[in-house]
C-alpha cells in the first residue's frame, strides 16, 4: 500500500502563501533519520538537513502553493485544502491512502486518514511538515529581498510584535493577506 503524508504551513502569516507538501517515503528511511518531527520542533538548519534528506530520499515529494490573491478570495481553510489538493496531484505515484494533518480532508477521491496533531505523531506526516515549512521559508526570504522592509526573513510574515509595528509604520506590502483582520486594520483605500 502506497501512503502519502500530507500538510500544510504558513496558515497563520500574515503574508503570501499557503504552502502544503505531499510525501511518499519508505518507513526504513522515515525511521534512520531522528530529525523527522513536527517542523515547528526543529531549529532552521534542522529543517534544512531534515529537508535534503527527504528529498534524496523519498520515493516522490510535491509541493503545492496557493497565493494570497486566492487566500484574500476563498479564505485560509479553502486555500489549506487546494494546496494540499495540488501537492497530491503532484506526486509521481498515485497514493493509495493519504495521511493528512488536522481535521480536514483533502478535497481528492483517495482515501484519507485525518490526524489531529498529525506532524508531531505520524513521522509521514512530519515530513511533509518539514517540506513545507522549509519550502515556504525560501519563499519568506525571497519576499524580503522586494519588501525589506518588513523583515520577512526574520518572522517569515507572522505576526510578531515587530512585524506588527511595521505593519502600522509602513501599510500593507502587495503580498500581504488583506483579508486577515490584522492587515486590514492598516489598509487605506
Amino acid at each position: 500500500m502506497v501512503i502519502a503524508g500530507v500538510d500544510e504551513a504558513g496558515r497563520g502569516s500574515l503574508v503570501g502563501p499557503v504552502v502544503a507538501a505531499a510525501v511518499i517515503m519508505e518507513e526504513g528511511y522515515l525511521l534512520s533519520y531522528k530529525e523527522i518531527k513536527d517542523s515547528k520542533c526543529l531549529s532552521a538548519s534542522q529543517r534544512e538537513k531534515a529537508f535534503e534528506y527527504i528529498c534524496n530520499k523519498a520515493t516522490s515529494v510535491s509541493v503545492g502553493v496557493v497565493s494570497h490573491e486566492f487566500i484574500d478570495r476563498f479564505n485560509i481553510l479553502n486555500a489549506s485544502l487546494e494546496a494540499m489538493k495540488r501537492a497530491v496531484f503532484g506526486l509521481f505515484i498515485k497514493p493509495d491512502l493519504l495521511l493528512v494533518d488536522g481535521i480536514y480532508k483533502v478535497p481528492v477521491s483517495i482515501p484519507q486518514e485525518c490526524i489531529k496533531k498529525g506532524d508531531r505523531i505520524n513521522k509521514l506526516i512530519s515530513a511533509a511538515s518539514i517540506v513545507a515549512k522549509v519550502y515556504r521559508d525560501r519563499i519568506m526570504k525571497a519576499y524580503h529581498n522586494d519588501y525589506p522592509v518588513y523583515n520577512i526573513a526574520k518572522h517569515k510574515g507572522y505576526p510578531t510584535k515587530e512585524h506588527l509595528e511595521l505593519l502600522k509604520r509602513f501599510g500593507p506590502s502587495p503580498i500581504h493577506r488583506l483579508s486577515y483582520k490584522s492587515v486590514r486594520e492598516f489598509y487605506a483605500h
